[in-house]
């Protein structure tokens, strides 16, 4: 198994552990994961998630090799795993309950996504951000062309998502990717803590206030944007762009895109 499923009283933990990969998602880990936030949806006695990265990095993104061909195959909703519940948020339901994230070292691509699909996003002050995908002649698709313009202003996204450039724990507080940063080693107890402050209050009031909050991001998610982002991948898969940018990070080299 590739994750780790935990309860801690009214908190799941859920954690990444591939440790010798860098905790890069394949996916069977993008199964494992989801079917984590189906368990978190239906038991009651379940109030808070905190999902996490064993080892030194949160994660250097996804598995390229084995989960681009399904991406090619069946389109971004591939990241959304098999079960009822997508822990972007985007392709399927999200759960209705509070999702803390706790990230250090590396946090690639889909690791800046996830903190824009979760709630309370805790970082350890060794955290390294980078949104690479326009480095492999494609965008992202779990969210982040969506969200991080409406959560973290739209020259704040457009810095790092068109540049591919990383950024650290300082500006990720700065420009509100995460919520606090505390000393490397101590993000997923920190992240437990709040999320175990969250499990004692009044849980309907706790869901009830996601909820609404929710509907209005929502609506700026859903519509033409996200169709969009559907269409505009599948151009760019099919791109020569895509095919050398997938290459050239495979071999481990400088990708050198033409724009076809």
């Amino acid at each position: 198994m590739s994750v780790t499923v935990e309860h801690d009283d009214h908190v799941l933990l859920i954690g990444v552990n591939r440790p010798d990969k860098r905790n890069a998602w394949d996916l069977a880990t993008i199964a494992e994961v989801g079917a984590a936030y189906d368990q978190l949806e239906a038991d009651p006695s379940l109030r808070v998630g905190v999902l996490y990265g064993h080892g030194d990095h949160f994660s250097a993104g996804l598995d390229l090799a084995e989960v681009f061909p399904a991406v090619v195959e069946g389109g971004p909703g591939a990241l959304a795993g098999t079960g009822e519940h997508d822990p972007f948020g985007l392709w399927k339901k999200p759960v209705t309950k509070p999702v803390l994230l706790a990230v250090q070292g590396i946090a690639f691509t889909l690791a800046i996504e996830l903190a824009l699909a979760s709630d309370i996003v805790v970082a350890a002050d060794d955290v390294r951000f980078r949104q690479l995908e326009i480095g492999r002649g494609i965008l992202p698709f779990g969210g982040a062309t969506l969200r991080a313009p409406l959560q973290l202003g739209w020259g704040n996204a457009m810095r790092w998502i068109l540049t591919g450039e990383e950024f650290g724990a300082a500006e990720a507080h700065r420009i509100g990717l995460v919520q606090e940063v505390v000393p490397a080693g101590q993000q997923l107890a920190r992240a437990v803590e709040i999320a175990r402050l969250i499990s004692v209050q009044a849980p309907l009031g706790v869901y009830g206030t996601l909820a609404n909050a929710r509907i209005a991001q929502r609506s700026a998610l859903e519509g033409p944007a996200k169709e969009h982002l559907v269409q505009v991948l599948t151009e760019l898969i099919g791109s020569e762009d895509a095919a050398e940018g997938v290459s050239s990070f495979l071999e481990r080299r400088e990708a050198r895109f033409t724009g076809r």
